[in-house]
């Protein structure tokens, strides 16, 4: 599934709700909202699990939050207690987590005590997540960064995906 295709998913639950609330969302029955997510085309190649897990996110949010995503962020003293917030919230395992503080230091300033800490490599200049994405170029760099990784058979962590295989050796460009 291409990455763009990936991210329409908000979108599309939003012309099919006409809101994006995760309060109302949350008051939604789980199952009529997971059908919502199924329609053709589907939010999520696994619209049953990826509805799911949007309705959970949209529960946690009103309960702990107060229905505001920038409220898990807000008033963090340190991207410690950020990241255990995100590894809280459901479908945020560790490099999610990773992720999404990336994303939000490098496009949108927020940017606690540590965060490049916490963010790990995707804190980094290699463009290798949609925490580098800001325009057509750069969203072809990470395409590029990805399919590299995958001749190597290495993860978006430069880690190898088998450590119990040998590391496929790709002859690199002189310039």
């Amino acid at each position: 599934v291409p990455m763009e295709w990936a991210f329409t998913g908000p979108y599309t639950i939003r012309k099919r709700l006409g809101h994006l609330d995760p309060k109302r969302i949350a008051a939604m029955n789980v199952d009529e909202f997971v059908a919502i997510c199924s329609e053709k085309p589907a939010i999520h190649r696994f619209p049953k699990s990826m509805g799911t897990r949007v309705h959970q996110l949209c529960v946690a949010l009103t309960q702990d939050y107060g229905g505001k995503a920038e409220n898990v962020w807000k008033d963090v003293p340190d991207a410690e207690q950020f990241m255990k917030r995100l590894r809280k919230l459901p479908g945020f395992g560790e490099e999610k987590a990773q992720i999404f503080i990336a994303l939000l230091g490098k496009r949108f300033g927020v940017r606690p005590r540590g965060w490049q800490k916490f963010a790990g490599v995707f804190s980094d200049k290699q463009p290798r997540s949609v925490a580098d994405i800001y325009s057509a170029a750069t969203l072809l760099k990470v395409r590029g960064f990805k399919q590299m990784q995958r001749a190597l058979d290495h993860d978006k962590q430069d880690r190898p995906k088998r450590p119990d295989r040998p590391t496929r050796q790709i002859a690199k460009k002189s310039k």
